[in-house]
């Protein structure tokens, strides 16, 4: 598909200055997230200095697999995506919603947990992950019944997108017309080359911070750089789904056979899930005190692969890993067009990578909407 990369008017940062970038942001009052490597991957952590960032590193993914490895280029953004995205920062895995005490004549009072939000800078935000953020708002924050604590922590977020030029081989964002190219969501976003950044503001807390940075005017052949190795950065993914909309196929074939293969191979393991940077199914539980004067109801990350999400009146209604996987799948590309207009699926591919057997769904859905 075609893809629109043109740099939105646009100034330059030379790479010996991002150090500045980190530190207008940090006298503007946010805490600043950024990419880092460890435990052999890259992961968002509180970052003070930009050569905190994975300088020099790439990665190589493939379904199950994921390494990183030196380049010999010294750029900080020359890789794909790693295990988490926004979704942690946002949708808490595990949080506090109420509290319950008893006093000394037995009277119950209920507290609502209260969110002290911090702003938070996010820098390396992808595009894929910005269109799972949207979803992710339509879900927590713009529906009849908007989640306090996630509100809290969206208004507080300053997000620095990063345009990707280096898609890992699981990678199909450009067939949901989600990537490579960040198109709108952000307050700052970089397109990196050899010798520095072009920098645009999407927001007007953006162009504040944008106006703060040592910047220059970026020239032409910088601009037609950046939107080159974007272009040719959609043009090197390898996998892509059938199509956008794939609601009325995969529900006319819940009997199809393929949901039976997949089940021989699939753990239920809820890794998938997990990475996923828009799932957000979550189960609540009670943590009640030894004697009985005080409990906290709090929610945790669930999946639709554990055998608990789907129980009911003494027994699951998704007992096996072939009725899971059929629902999630089915979920993910088709339900979620009648919930929020379109697929639940970005193309960010950790879920193949991410899968320690390596389903692939991009396979797996070609396979069951054939024909």
């Amino acid at each position: 598909m075609d893809i629109d990369v043109s740099v939105r008017e646009s100034r330059f940062l030379p790479s010996a200055d991002l150090q500045n970038l980190l530190d207008v942001l940090t006298e503007a009052g946010y805490e600043c997230i950024g990419p880092r490597v460890r435990d052999g991957a890259i992961v968002y952590e509180p970052v003070t200095r930009a050569a905190e960032l994975p300088y020099g590193i790439t990665d190589s993914q493939g379904p199950g697999e994921y390494r990183l490895r030196a380049d010999a280029g010294g750029r900080c953004f020359a890789w794909a995506n790693g295990p988490q995205a926004l979704k942690p920062l946002l949708f808490a895995p595990q949080e506090s919603l109420w509290m319950v005490s008893r006093d000394a004549q037995g009277r119950l009072a209920f507290i609502p947990a209260q969110t002290l939000a911090r702003p938070i800078a996010v820098l390396g935000v992808r595009a894929c992950d910005l269109a799972a953020l949207r979803l992710q708002d339509a879900h927590f924050r713009d529906g009849p019944r908007p989640d306090p604590a996630y509100g809290a922590r969206r208004d507080a977020l300053f997000l620095i997108a990063v345009h990707c030029t280096h898609p890992a081989a699981t990678c199909f964002c450009v067939s949901t017309g989600d990537g490579p190219h960040a198109d709108s969501g952000y307050d700052l976003a970089l397109s990196e080359i050899d010798e520095g950044f072009l920098v645009e503001a999407g927001s007007v807390a953006g162009g504040v911070i944008l106006r703060r940075l040592p910047t220059v005017e970026a020239t032409t052949r910088q601009r037609e750089t950046a939107a080159g190795e974007i272009e040719a950065g959609a043009r090197a993914q390898q996998r892509a789904l059938p199509g956008t909309d794939l609601r009325d196929t995969l529900f006319e074939r819940l009997e199809h056979p393929r949901w039976e293969e997949v089940a021989q191979r699939c753990l239920s393991c809820t890794n998938c899930t997990s990475v996923c940077p828009t799932c957000f199914c979550y189960s609540e539980h009670d943590a009640p005190r030894l004697d009985g004067g005080e409990s906290a109801h709090y929610r945790q990350w669930d999946s639709c692969f554990t055998i608990g999400h789907s129980y009911i009146h003494g027994g699951a209604v998704r007992g096996g890993t072939r009725e899971r996987y059929r629902q999630w799948l089915t979920h993910k590309l088709g339900g979620w067009h009648d919930q929020y207009g379109r697929s639940g699926c970005v193309g960010c591919g950790r879920c193949i990578t991410w899968c320690p057997v390596g389903i692939d769904i991009t396979e797996e859905t070609r396979a069951i909407c054939a024909d």
